[in-house]
């Protein structure tokens, strides 16, 4: 099996409209993936903090109910283990990046996954270490477009 690590700018895609969600048909495929047993999908904790500030500060009145919806998808959560804290640290360093956007990544790296996100510009900063692409060359069969 396929393991998939979406992060927050993935997750959000499947509970925000379309107009304010570019590519959520590609982060529906994922999930649909997901529950077809096609990918496995793994995430640190720390997806509900960054996904309950965004949904509060754009939907404030809807955003218990869409964390809940979030997490009645199927997201398993990983320990966070020494080496994924110093992969994360590592790339915090290396590309001058977010802890927040360096943990999933460095979760798909521990772990043989792939990193999926929507964030172009981390992206364009940490790409070369692999293991990570763009929500928008995802496919619906489980697989990269790349």
């Amino acid at each position: 099996m396929n393991l998939v690590v979406p992060d927050a700018s993935v997750i959000l895609k499947w509970v925000l409209p379309e107009r304010i969600a570019p590519d959520r048909e590609n982060a529906l495929a994922l999930r649909r993936a997901a529950e077809s047993g096609a990918v496995e999908l793994l995430v640190p904790a720390l997806w509900r903090f960054e996904v309950g500030n965004t949904l509060g500060r754009l939907l404030p009145n809807r955003a218990v109910e869409l964390i809940g919806l979030c997490e009645a998808c199927g997201l398993r959560e990983s320990k966070l283990t020494r080496e994924w804290l110093h992969e994360t640290m590592g790339l915090v360093v290396r590309y001058s990046v977010s802890f927040y956007d360096a943990s999933y990544h460095a979760l798909a790296l521990v772990h043989g996954g792939e990193f999926v996100t929507a964030d172009l510009s981390y992206i364009r900063k940490a790409a070369g270490v692999g293991q990570v692409q763009a929500l928008a060359s995802w496919k619906s069969d489980g697989k990269s477009a790349r």
